[in-house]
């Protein structure tokens, strides 16, 4: 990553890194992937934010998601990644990759909805252009 990011390339960064998440799904599982097109930018700290974004994975009925996020995790674990892993409100195992760009992570866990996979984004940290107003979807 370089230095000094814009928006527009920390979301482009981000949606990709979402993208290579969700190719780990086995094939057989994976039925749709829907990217939100837009997110939300969020403080990092007094001068930068990062973009926030989602995609969820619809995958096959009956799929074990649990063994799917442990895969996952494991990959990333082989790669020198830090992740942690714990349980969501419902009790599902949720992992978190935080890669080292301040403010980069992906959280991935069970959806809200049967047979689905939520991945939770948050791109490196950058610095707004002078004037732009952080409120709003991006």
């Amino acid at each position: 990553m370089k230095a000094e990011l814009t928006w527009q390339e920390a979301k482009a960064h981000t949606q990709a890194m979402e993208l290579e998440i969700a190719a780990l799904i086995p094939k057989n599982a994976d039925i749709s992937i829907d990217q939100k097109k837009k997110g939300m930018l969020l403080s990092c700290n007094k001068t930068q934010h990062n973009w926030k974004g989602f995609t969820t994975i619809t995958v096959a009925e009956g799929t074990e998601i649990e063994p799917i996020a442990r895969a996952i995790e494991a990959h990333y674990r082989a790669k020198g990644t830090k992740v942690s892993a714990d349980s969501n409100p419902n009790e599902d195992y949720r992992i978190q990759i935080d890669l080292p760009a301040p403010g980069e992570n992906y959280i991935v866990s069970e959806g809200l909805a049967p047979n689905q996979i939520d991945i939770d984004s948050g791109s490196p940290c950058f610095t707004l252009p002078e004037g732009i107003y952080p409120g709003g979807d991006f």
